[in-house]
Parts: C-alpha cells; structure tokens; sequence
C-alpha cells in the first residue's frame, strides 16, 4: 500500500508539475483539494487522464463519489486498488 500511495504522490506532482515538492511532503490523508493542496476540478481533470494512461483506471463515477475517490492520496490509492483487483 505505502508504495501505491507514493506513486501516487509522484504522478500528482509531476502531473501538476508541483516543482519543488517532493512526495514526502504530501500528507496521505490531507485533503487534495481546497485546504489541503489546494488542487481544482482542471487539476483533477488532469489528474484522471494521468490515472487512466498509468494504471489503466476509468472513473466513471457522479461528483459525490468523485469527490470521495479525489479526497486525499489514501481515498486514490484505495480506489486505484481496488480497480486494479477488478480487473483481475
């Protein structure tokens, strides 16, 4: 799990082309959006893109559970997992 999390933190900061940040410095259960990183929906678009060319995800989710899946690095990773283990 910690090495999904941090591939995550890695994708979101060259996605977002974050510079100067480093994954360490990513709180796995800190909101992504708002507070916490401070990311937006063009942000999160990106970010959708980057999950479906790397790990093959499609998020075909309503906005509640968009907001769940996108709520910190822990909610991604689980949902990247768990799609992962779908596709098995």
């Amino acid at each position: 799990m910690e090495e999904i999390r941090r591939e995550l933190k890695v994708l979101i900061i060259e996605t977002l082309k974050l510079d100067g940040m480093t994954p360490e410095q990513i709180d796995d259960s800190a909101p992504l959006f708002g507070a916490g990183l401070g990311l937006d929906s063009l942000d999160a678009l990106e970010l959708v893109v980057a999950l479906h060319h790397r790990y093959g995800t499609m998020l075909n989710a309503n906005a509640e559970e968009g907001k769940k899946i996108f709520s910190s690095v822990q909610a991604l990773s689980e949902y990247v997992l768990a799609q992962r283990a779908a596709a098995r």
